[in-house]
């Protein structure tokens, strides 16, 4: 029988992004003779809730687990800090900067997540450079078995769709003192153009309001969508005729401006933290260390992931320089994280982007007015914020 001491047990975001890191997971248990026992394997919001429950059921087994530097503030209590026990010698300044809460380092970043617009080079022939031209496009595309344009419906990818465009238009979720700052002319423009795409123009799938990630990039790689915003994990099954039927007819451009003339792409650092409550703080760190080594960044660079460590961001980028289209790709990553758009980092804030989302979503379907969607939305956040502190 395995004593505990033996065992790191695991909850892990799961999803075409991020499952091939986990297939070098027996690789370290051979090497280790740890045994790691995968507790739950789910999507972000999933995961978010699992994690939550076990928490507060005060029983929560688990040694380490995923996050995400947007989500870890409304963690905060369940995780240990790691200033000690990780080297940051080899780590980017943002993704740091970012994985600390009140200036402790409470998470080790995975990989630096920020979108690009996909595209059908058999359909269109330029990229647009702004939403209103992205529709224009959309609409002149669609047509039966064909979407012009793809977007996740709900949950965290629909609210990133909305702040987008709402910081392309020159808008803000949140003034200085955190009151919400969305319920304006920009906040409307952004959830009508959601609600033109979906409702009016029809150039998305009904059932978009049940769609996340994993969905949309299925559409499009199955050669039944033009356009889509995707992150950079997943860019391995673009670029695979296996599990893209469009491959050779794809290429990408930096994320459409807004009004105002800004591009603005939504992104932040997908994570690992040490649980608070683990039994097998040694096992834990060991895999920690493990899965965001230099060899680990460099094996999720080279499917499509931004890596957080300098090291293995330059190998990549070096390995890329003879081939065109990928040193291009690499190029338009870059400009897009000078173009990152980060929420405020506090306890509520994903209950403040629940609201939102959920609002915007009513709007999309045109059960209320964009003018509505904003409004309530505002509303809600206003009761949940009074209290809140932006983390450091």
């Amino acid at each position: 029988m395995r004593h505990r001491h033996d065992i790191v047990r695991v909850a892990l975001v799961g999803g075409p992004m991020y499952d091939p890191l986990y297939d070098a997971i027996p690789a370290f248990e051979r090497d280790t003779g740890l045994r790691v026992e995968v507790v739950a394997r789910l999507p972000h919001p999933e995961l978010n809730a699992f994690v939550k429950q076990a928490f507060e059921s005060g029983d929560a087994d688990l040694d380490l687990l995923s996050t995400h530097t947007k989500y870890a503030p409304s963690q905060v209590q369940w995780l240990a800090p790691l200033d000690s026990s990780v080297d940051e010698a080899d780590l980017l300044s943002r993704p740091v900067e970012l994985s600390r809460i009140d200036g402790r380092l409470l998470q080790v970043p995975r990989n630096l997540d920020v979108r690009l617009l996909h595209y059908r080079t058999d359909l269109i022939d330029e990229p647009p450079d702004s939403w209103t031209r992205l529709a224009e496009t959309a609409s002149r595309v669609t047509r039966p078995g064909l979407y012009g344009f793809v977007f996740p419906g709900r949950d965290s990818g629909l609210f990133g769709t909305f702040y987008e465009m709402l910081v392309g238009a020159g808008g803000m979720l949140f003034d200085d003192d955190l009151r919400p700052a969305f319920d304006s002319a920009e906040g409307m423009w952004a959830a009508s153009l959601i609600a033109e795409l979906h409702h009016e123009r029809r150039v998305t799938p009904s059932a978009l309001p049940d769609w996340h990630y994993d969905e949309i990039s299925a559409c499009f790689r199955a050669g039944d969508a033009a356009m889509v915003c995707d992150w950079p994990g997943s860019y391995h099954l673009y670029e695979n005729p296996a599990t893209c039927a469009v491959w050779d007819r794809m290429a990408l451009a930096p994320l459409p401006a807004g009004p105002a003339g800004r591009n603005a792409a939504y992104g932040g650092c997908h994570s690992f933290a040490l649980s608070a409550m683990a039994r097998n703080i040694d096992g834990a760190l060991a895999l920690m260390r493990f899965l965001t080594s230099p060899d680990a960044q460099l094996a999720e660079a080279r499917l499509g992931a931004i890596p957080c460590r300098s090291s293995a961001l330059a190998r990549v980028r070096e390995e890329s320089a003879a081939d065109p289209v990928a040193a291009r790709r690499w190029q338009l990553l870059a400009d897009a994280e000078e173009t990152m758009i980060v929420p405020p980092r506090f306890a509520a804030y994903p209950r403040c982007e629940d609201a939102i989302w959920h609002s915007v979503q009513r709007a999309m379907v045109a059960d209320w007015t964009p003018r509505d969607a904003v409004g309530r939305a505002a509303s809600a956040i206003a009761s949940i914020v009074p209290t809140a502190t932006v983390e450091s």
